[in-house]
């Protein structure tokens, strides 16, 4: 079915994706696209594909400036229109991902969730979800991940369609785009329960060669 809705749409989705190609090579220069390694179906990892939004700028140490700081004026507007995530069609095609399911995060993530938390790559990642239909990034990480693993108990064809047309709204209307005081979403530190049973484990380890 995801192979088959890419297919069929490509007609309209083809040219936007060559003209915002343009548009990235014409603000950003070369690489058009970001490449990134993520967590898809129980974990393994995949090349995500999405375009760049931001420079390389940084600071006279060599270090990357915060992301507020490289995020440029039009990978605002590509990521308020989501735009920027195009590309990630490509990795359907792939077979990398779904068109619904938990966004897909970061590899250095994976020993950070709980074991509950984890059961999100229970299911393929997608370019859209049951969390980012109901706060995006407006809402915390525990929510986030709770939203993620109701739709891993519930997935159902009825349901992604009602995702995809709520996202098609949600696309116009602009909502949830950035956490509070931040460009996106403020780093996973992982969870309160997670980051308790690392601190006792350390607690004993530093015990044990005492």
């Amino acid at each position: 079915m995801d192979f088959l809705l890419v297919f069929v749409t490509s007609p309209v989705w083809l040219p936007l994706l060559g003209v915002t190609a343009l548009l990235v090579l014409w603000q950003h220069g070369s690489p058009i696209l970001f490449r990134q390694n993520r967590p898809g179906l129980r974990g393994k990892p995949f090349a995500i594909l999405k375009f760049r939004t931001m420079t390389n700028a940084r600071d006279a140490q060599g270090n990357l400036l915060p992301d507020a700081q490289r995020l440029t004026l039009l990978g605002r507007d590509l990521r308020s229109t989501s735009l920027d995530e195009l590309p990630e069609l490509l990795n359907v095609l792939r077979g990398d991902m779904s068109l619904v399911g938990p966004r897909p995060l970061l590899m250095e993530y994976l020993p950070r969730y709980t074991p509950e938390q984890a059961r999100r790559h229970e299911v393929k990642p997608g370019i859209t979800g049951w969390a980012q239909v109901n706060g995006r990034n407006a809402i915390s990480w525990e929510e986030k991940f709770k939203l993620d693993v109701w739709y891993v108990d519930h997935c159902s064809l009825w349901l992604d369609l009602k995702i995809l047309a709520l996202t098609v709204i949600q696309v116009f209307q602009r909502n949830g785009i950035n956490a509070t005081g931040h460009a996106t979403m403020p780093v996973f530190e992982g969870s309160v329960f997670a980051r308790g049973n690392a601190e006792i484990t350390q607690a004993k380890a530093e015990m044990l060669t005492s």
